[in-house]
């Protein structure tokens, strides 16, 4: 960590320089004696995405930023605030802490917090950041988080993690057991030192694997910003003995779109199926992601279109998380008779459940993308291939 940076013409050059052209900054002389090219180029970089993504540490003064991909692969603000809206108590230790975004939210509903980092630099930066953010509640300690736990006794309300999903042996991995540190091997450690555990994973984790894998998992959120899921967190409460809670959350600026179910309920009910009715629905990113395909249709009172196919349909229309439109017409799948009715058109294509890509659809059916109205391509309950012409609201 070069403190030289925080010298305040330098921070002055970075704030007015965020759209220089990097590969030529770094090739020029020296702009700052004590600082490379290098080093400013970095700092550039990590301002910039930090923009959207991280908006108070983008406006804060005397930010140092680390490497990009550590940028990359910390919370957004959008997804730790809602961490921190879960929890809270008098302890808390990140065995994982990162640039310390999650912390730093932590931070507001814990007495008192610790931050593990094995990288030194990361750890020294974050520690500065904190400083800059007026967090006084928070002490860092760079080393293994795990090792840490292991060698003192202290017992913690919450212990947080975010094991990391790269393995120089194999690469990117998906399995809990091949990310380090080795959530499934270390459990008797980690309940040893507090009875509740938040683990935040990659939305890529298979929820059943990741289940047959740990130990009393209470709740399991799938998290969704702008209908992409961002990641999973899994709470663990030692000894709990119920099948886990599935919550879903889709934020969408100041609203939130929420949906849950207990887990034994998606097999052991049975959705309804209709041809589509007045309105179509179709479920958000992080309500796929938790295969409550059932259970949408139980609680809701919506039928599906198909087993298969994820769409629900219904005569009222209702609060749905996830996209509503309202059904102007149902074609049977003909291309010509497609063609001829939308060919040259502007239209929002979905496929579900249907043997053709949107974009060769787009292609055979010469469908221009954009407009005000959405074509569902699907099968229904009767096994026909069908096209739900649909308009929003």
């Amino acid at each position: 960590m070069n403190k030289e940076l925080l010298r305040s013409e330098i921070q002055e050059f970075i704030g007015v320089n965020l759209r220089t052209d990097i590969n030529q900054l770094i090739l020029k002389n020296s702009v700052f004696e004590g600082v490379t090219n290098k080093e400013l180029a970095e700092q550039i970089v990590g301002k910039l995405k930090c923009k959207d993504k991280l908006p108070t540490w983008f406006e804060l003064k005397d930010v140092y930023f680390p490497p990009k991909i550590s940028i990359e692969q910390t919370s957004s603000e959008e997804t730790a605030r809602y961490k921190s809206s879960l929890i809270s108590g008098k302890s808390f230790i990140d065995l994982t802490g990162g640039f310390g975004v999650d912390d730093f939210y932590f931070s507001q509903v814990f007495d008192t917090i610790i931050h593990c980092e094995l990288a030194p630099q990361l750890s020294a930066i974050t520690a500065h950041n904190f400083r800059q953010l007026a967090v006084n509640n928070c002490e860092f300690i760079c080393g293994d988080g795990m090792r840490f736990l292991h060698d003192n006794d202290t017992v913690y309300d919450w212990i947080y993690l975010d094991p990391s999903r790269r393995s120089e042996a194999k690469g990117k991995v998906f399995l809990l057991k091949d990310c380090l540190p080795n959530v499934p091997e270390n459990l008797d450690l980690l309940f040893s030192k507090s009875r509740h555990i938040m683990m935040k994973t990659s939305p890529l984790v298979d929820i059943s694997q990741g289940i047959s894998e740990l130990e009393f998992v209470k709740e399991i959120h799938v998290v969704a910003v702008k209908n992409e899921v961002k990641e999973l967190l899994w709470i663990l409460e030692k000894e709990h003995t119920s099948e886990p809670t599935i919550k879903t959350v889709n934020m969408l600026g100041k609203a939130k779109q929420t949906f849950q179910f207990e887990l034994a309920q998606e097999g052991n009910h049975v959705p309804t199926y209709s041809r589509p009715l007045s309105y179509l629905y179709e479920p958000n990113s992080a309500v796929l992601k938790s295969g409550a395909f059932n259970q949408v249709s139980v609680q809701l009172e919506v039928a599906k279109l198909h087993k298969h196919s994820h769409l629900y349909t219904s005569n009222e229309s209702i609060d749905f998380p996830g996209r509503s439109f309202r059904v102007k017409e149902i074609i049977p799948f003909q291309t010509k008779a497609i063609k001829k009715q939308f060919g040259g058109k502007k239209a929002n294509v979905t496929t579900r459940n249907f043997p053709k890509k949107v974009d060769a659809l787009r292609k055979t059916l010469n469908i221009k993308e954009g407009g005000e109205l959405y074509l569902f391509f699907t099968t229904n309950k009767d096994e026909d291939k069908i096209c739900v012409v649909c308009e929003k609201f």
